[in-house]
């Protein structure tokens, strides 16, 4: 089996066995605590211009089913694993993980101490990484890694979102979601426009099973437009990067909110609400990236183990309590989780409720957005 190269811009360098891809690629490196859902996880829009580590040890050993796609192709820059599964053997399989990523250009290592490696990114925080699969010597590799100019600022979300609206007509995955959580259509009729700054495809799964009908629309759509499309609810997605890069999208969801429409956000779209509402956004030292998050709604005191992959956070002190309840918190870090709009129906949640993957079923949080619509339902 080939080398591969993985160098870190504080001077690391670790070699490893290659898979997928014979290139070179620059990336933001951080670690996935998940303990399945690697293909959900590599075609996650939000991974954009990122490498993922993953900390469960052992890799591709279910394959590539077509029913699990979160978006039509990988989305991450990089694969970094501790073993590389030898067999694929999972009756859904397609293809293998190493052949699906030798075909659309995405390099892996493995083969070195992932947990190492993890503990250096607790400790250090996210670092820039240059990977090769093709031999290019790590000193090049560390100039590349140092000179990358990195996420912040950068609007990452124009490389994911749609080219143009489209009403969602379905897909392989959706007999895999439950319809008892919309009653089966009794909600039906509803008409929510999806914002996608690099929409997860479970969520739309999840805004039809509650029997929605879904119009997507690329992420500089102009909010007059979705307002003349009169729908009962507007979704802000999940997505790349980070949000103070996108100031176009910001002023479209102050436009939303102060049409009253009821409007929810998931992820990059919580931190669009956020900024939108008045606050700040900051990076976290090294984000949050598994399926194993305890968050506390504030309101019920329950706690929800969740779905998250984000850098960044919205800064608590920067908004107006008067005007915004905090209705979340992360138990590992204090974070805000979750915002509400009061008066307003306008709420959102920094994890992903539609849990793909994760543990947490979402409906709560998906049922909290049904009822504000229905209540104004055409």
């Amino acid at each position: 089996m080939p080398l591969a190269t993985l160098t870190l811009e504080d001077g690391t360098i670790l070699t490893g066995d290659a898979f997928g891809a014979q290139t070179d690629t620059v990336f933001e490196l951080v670690f996935n605590t998940s303990m399945t859902g690697y293909q959900e996880i590599i075609t996650d829009p939000s991974y954009a211009g990122q490498g993922v580590l993953f900390t469960v040890p052992h890799i591709g050993n279910v394959g590539i089913n077509v029913e699990d796609y979160e978006s039509a192709t990988p989305q991450v820059s990089g694969v970094v694993i501790r073993s590389l599964s030898p067999v694929v053997s999972n009756w859904r399989s397609a293809r293998t993980l190493d052949n699906w990523l030798t075909e659309h250009g995405v390099p892996g290592i493995s083969g070195i101490d992932t947990r190492a490696l993890t503990h250096k990114l607790r400790e250090q925080g996210t670092l820039k990484a240059a990977l090769s699969t093709r031999g290019t010597d790590a000193q090049t590799l560390l100039q590349r890694a140092r000179e990358w100019p990195g996420l912040d600022g950068r609007d990452m979300v124009k490389e994911v979102t749609c080219p143009e609206p489209y009403v969602w007509e379905g897909d392989a995955g959706e007999k895999w979601v439950s319809r008892g959580a919309g009653e089966q259509g009794s909600r039906g009729g509803l008409r929510v426009v999806l914002y996608d700054y690099g929409a997860k495809r479970n969520i739309v799964r999840h805004l039809v099973a509650w029997g929605a009908e879904v119009m997507v629309v690329p992420a500089d759509f102009p909010a007059e437009e979705v307002l003349k499309l009169n729908p009962d609810g507007v979704m802000l997605s999940n997505g790349p990067g980070d949000p103070a890069g996108l100031p176009y999208a910001v002023a479209a969801v102050e436009q939303l909110i102060a049409s009253g429409t009821p409007v929810f956000g998931i992820c990059l779209g919580h931190q669009l609400i956020g900024r939108a509402l008045g606050g700040e956004t900051t990076r976290l030292k090294f984000g949050h990236h598994g399926g194993n998050h305890p968050v506390q709604d504030l309101r019920t005191r329950q706690v929800q183990v969740t779905s998250q992959n984000h850098n960044y956070t919205v800064v608590p002190e920067t908004l107006n309590a008067e005007e915004v309840e905090i209705t979340h918190l992360s138990l590992n870090d204090g974070s805000v989780e979750g915002l509400r709009l009061k008066g307003k129906p306008v709420f959102s949640v920094q994890f992903h409720p539609e849990a793909a993957p994760g543990p947490h079923d979402g409906h709560g949080i998906f049922g909290e957005f049904f009822m504000e619509m229905g209540g104004r339902s055409k």
